[in-house]
């Protein structure tokens, strides 16, 4: 594991929060991880935007579009990451889609990982049996790429959860990313079957938006993850959007202790 994935999950549950780079601006998105941080998130997820993101909802593919047009290429988030780590050391992983990454270049994505002490990366859209190709260059830069798992999973779950690395990313709904007012899959099975295989922390994700559903979430697993709800916080305030981001993981935060 990622040392500072360790960390994320060395004091008690985490929070993870996620943010769409360059949504309104980077600038903007690099004061809200300063935010983040003020209010004790454990670790922050920043989206690379992608023109076709299919795990997406509407609240974060809109929020890619914005970003897009604003001019946001992966060169500019690597230069935002790398101001962000003069001032932060908050573990950092990335979430985007494989495309992205390819068209960088596998290698050189993993390098400049490094160079920005980046812990890892989620692909949502590179299945367990697709994954080789960049798993082989992720460890030989000592960086995780983040498997997730999901409801319908089933007896994949302990063959996915047996390879993982840094954490795994348990998808708490069936569909796509978003805010739901209810949360039925039974999280407790889903983390007793990785259990048995792994010992990498859990954390749960998607339709999480109220600090009663991250403490019942986090209560199951090992943390508890956020993003559609902090996007929708960015898309309402735009630039004035730090101190509110900050207001509300607060609250996430102190609800999970």
């Amino acid at each position: 594991m990622n040392k500072g994935i360790e960390k994320a999950f060395s004091k008690g549950k985490a929070f993870i929060a996620f943010v769409t780079s360059g949504d309104p601006d980077l600038e903007t998105t690099e004061e809200i991880v300063y935010a983040m941080v003020r209010a004790g998130c454990s670790l922050v997820e920043l989206g690379i935007p992608f023109s076709d993101p299919t795990a997406e909802g509407p609240v974060i593919q809109a929020a890619n579009v914005r970003a897009l047009s604003n001019g946001v290429t992966t060169d500019k988030i690597f230069a935002m990451v790398k101001k962000i780590r003069q001032k932060s050391d908050i573990p950092m992983v990335f979430m985007t889609y494989a495309n992205v990454v390819y068209s960088y270049g596998i290698e050189k994505f993993c390098q400049k990982m490094v160079e920005t002490q980046m812990s890892g990366m989620i692909l949502p859209d590179v299945p367990y049996e697709e994954k080789a190709e960049f798993d082989v260059v992720c460890k030989k830069y000592g960086v995780d790429l983040i498997s997730m798992i999901a409801p319908t999973s089933h007896q994949r779950i302990q063959m996915i959860a047996k390879e993982a690395s840094g954490f795994i990313y348990c998808v708490s709904s069936l569909g796509v990313t978003g805010v739901r007012s209810t949360i039925t899959t039974d999280i407790g099975a889903m983390v007793d079957l990785v259990r048995q295989v792994s010992d990498a922390p859990v954390a749960v994700g998607f339709g999480i938006s109220t600090p009663e559903q991250a403490k019942k979430m986090a209560n199951q697993s090992d943390g508890a993850i956020v993003g559609s709800a902090i996007v929708k916080i960015v898309e309402k305030y735009g630039k004035d959007a730090p101190k509110y981001v900050e207001e509300y993981v607060s609250q996430m935060v102190q609800a999970l202790q």
